[in-house]
């Protein structure tokens, strides 16, 4: 059975090599390999070649290195996405089995966190918690816009040194009326 963009997106490793390539960033697999330093070479090889053969990753550079060609990796326009149009034809199963293989990659970026030396929530603006709230569906609706051109800003933003990388994970759910 082939497997469906959301299942080859939605897999630990790929999801975390697609993490290292977004924002128009363009690397090396050595580059992703020192971003993923806990990944074994051959798997990060693996990973990246379904990746590229499901046309989520491109090469967009071959340089020529001492004999060998060393390529550079890119997302495509839009490839890391699960259209709208795909989410809403899946069945209930479907999408629990998305958020299951979702929950597992948040689950190990967070034990990737708190296993590092030194960590401190409160310096790292770390955390987890749910807040409830009752809101017209226009106020929610406005709501999630000023939250999404804020995050614009932030994911624009240039690796530099000083600017750590932060990830923000949003689940969001509704009672029926």
């Amino acid at each position: 059975m082939k497997e469906s963009k959301a299942d080859i997106i939605l897999h630990p490793v790929r999801m975390r090599i697609i993490q290292t390539l977004v924002n128009g960033r363009k690397r090396t697999v050595q580059q992703i390999g020192e971003k993923l330093s806990d990944v074994p070479q051959a798997t990060l090889y693996r990973h990246l070649k379904k990746l590229l053969d499901a046309k989520i990753v491109e090469v967009v550079e071959k340089n020529p290195i001492r004999g060998a060609v060393e390529k550079v990796y890119a997302l495509p326009d839009q490839a890391g996405v699960i259209s709208l149009d795909d989410i809403e034809k899946w069945t209930a199963e479907e999408h629990m089995d998305a958020f299951l293989k979702f929950m597992s990659i948040v689950l190990g970026d967070f034990e990737r966190y708190v296993n590092q030396e030194d960590v401190n929530f409160q310096k790292d603006g770390a955390g987890y918690r749910q807040v409830s709230f009752y809101a017209k569906d226009e106020e929610y609706r406005n709501f999630i816009e000023k939250m999404g051109k804020e995050l614009a800003k932030l994911t624009s933003n240039k690796e530099i040194p000083g600017r750590r990388r932060r990830m923000m994970t949003t689940i969001v759910t509704a009672e029926n009326n």
